[in-house]
Order: C-alpha cells, then structure tokens, then sequence
C-alpha cells in the first residue's frame, strides 16, 4: 500500500477559521432572529452588559439606591392618605403628549389626601413623604436652593388657589430652648393646571413658617405672620438661643391637613441635587 493510500478515505476535518465563517454565514441569513428568540439573561454573563442599554425601567431600578431613605413618614401621616411612587401621570383633560410628561424619567410621587375621610376633631387626612437619613444634621443655613415641580389639576386650585403640596424641614431650631420645629413652605398658586409646571423655587416664592409655637413667637414666622426663606433662616440666626445652629433632622414632601389634593410632585432639589421619582424609587440628578 502507498504511504497515503490509507488516508483517503477519512473525511477532512473543518479548519477553525471555516468554522467561524460558517457561523458568521449562518447568523448574516437568519440566525439573528434565532438568537434573539433564544438569548436570555442566563446566556449572558455577568457584569458584560452597560447600564445604557436597559430599558429605563430596568435602569430605574438600578439607580435607585438612595430610594432605600425615602418613604413614608409614618409620624407626620394621618388616615389613609397616599404617597405613591408611580408611573406618570402623562396629562389630563386633553392636555397629553411630551410637554405634559414627568419632568424627569418615567414617574412621580403620586399624592392624594381627602378632608372627609376621618370622623370627629380634625377631620383632614396629612401625609409626609420623605427622608430621615441623608440631611440629618445639615446646617439650615447653607441651603439655599429647594423646590420641586408639581402636577396640579385644575380641581385642587378650585378649592383654593393655593391648595398646593408643601415642602416640610424638621429642624433643631436652638430657639427659645426648643429642639424641634417644622418649618413649612407654603407655595404660591400653581403657575399652570392640568399639566407638569416648571420649576417652583421655595427660596424665591411662597411663604415659610415655623410649627412649634415659641419658635413661632421668636422668629415672628407663624401660619399668619409668614416670612420668605431668606427672612426665616435669618430669624433662626438673629434668635439662636445656644446649642449650635439650626439643623435639619428630615427632608419631606407634604400635604394636608387643609384641604383634598389629588396630584404628584417630581424633581425636588435641595441645593444642587434634584431627587427624581420614579416607580422604582428614587434617583439622584446633578442640578445644571
């Protein structure tokens, strides 16, 4: 027998580069659509694929680390008033499409309080969304940006043109000898109903006052005798009655117990930090 003879009847082996050509060929004609109908997430490993390429749901729930110190204020609630983190609402009575969409992602913190779900004394519900960890501690003194924008549907300012969310710090006044007070922003009217409003500045606009009434005497900042922001935090100063100054113990969104408010709130800055609700919590953006 010839040296070779022997091997002709053996099928050649496939080189690697054929093998890969193959499968390019394959995936070009149509294996893109099996891949895709059979590419899941245990077909990928772990830590390959970039935050960008989520859905903004999935990304929401990703980003939403601080959202572990922001809930409900169990304390400041009263009846069955609800603060919900949610999708939307995209408009309302006519007013939809991108000009009437959250501000900023997908959601926002819903909010409904009623007047008439309690029976005797007060009847108002009261609810506080907010947080209890990351301002504790913070002088009052050095914010000087805060607000939020707000879904206002025209139904709320029928009520009262200023039946509107609030913005509660609860502080450690050092004044009158008092550890603690709320200090209230009340916003002005809601500039537009029916739809997301811009940003609403509670340094520039509105009133503020204080909850604990000596501090309320001292500072001259009472639910009658309001002051703006800048003439609040100037009271805390002007009065401090020794300890420190004032500080901040919790950060909320609130409402109640005036009037029924139906709507949401997003975007809540403090200084340079804008808080985003979304439906899976609540992420951060570096104000511009």
């Amino acid at each position: 027998m010839k040296p070779f003879e022997a091997f002709k009847g053996r099928r050649k082996r496939p080189s690697a580069s054929m093998v890969v050509a193959t499968v390019a060929l394959f995936l070009a004609i149509g294996g893109g659509a099996y891949a895709a109908a059979t590419i899941n997430g245990h077909n990928i490993q772990n830590g390959t694929v970039d935050e960008s390429k989520l859905t903004l749901a999935a990304q929401s729930r990703v980003d939403h680390s601080v959202g572990n110190h922001w809930g409900i204020i169990t304390r400041n609630t009263i009846g069955s008033a609800v603060a919900d983190l949610r999708t939307g609402p995209y408009g309302t009575f006519g007013v939809t499409g991108a000009t009437a969409a959250p501000p900023f992602g997908v959601g926002s913190l819903g909010i409904q309080v009623s007047d008439n779900a309690l029976s005797g004394g007060t009847p108002q519900e009261k609810v506080a969304f907010g947080n209890e960890v990351d301002y504790f501690g913070t002088q009052v003194a050095s914010v000087t940006k805060v607000g939020f924008r707000v879904f206002q549907p025209q139904e709320n300012a029928d009520i009262n043109s200023r039946n509107m969310p609030n913005i509660t710090l609860e502080i450690n006044p050092h004044v009158a000898g008092k550890a603690y007070t709320s200090m209230v922003w009340v916003p002005d009217p809601a500039p537009v109903t029916n739809r997301w409003t811009g940003f609403i500045s509670a340094a520039a606009t509105g009133n503020w006052y204080f909850t604990q009434s000596d501090v309320a005497t001292a500072t001259g900042c009472d639910q009658t005798l309001t002051c703006n922001f800048a003439q609040a935090k100037a009271a805390l100063v002007a009065n401090n009655s020794g300890g420190g100054p004032a500080t901040i113990d919790t950060v909320a969104i609130s409402k109640g117990r005036d009037y029924a408010w139906v709507g949401a709130v997003d975007g809540l800055r403090i200084n340079n930090t804008i808080y985003n609700f979304e439906p899976y919590g609540v992420n951060t953006i570096n104000a511009p």
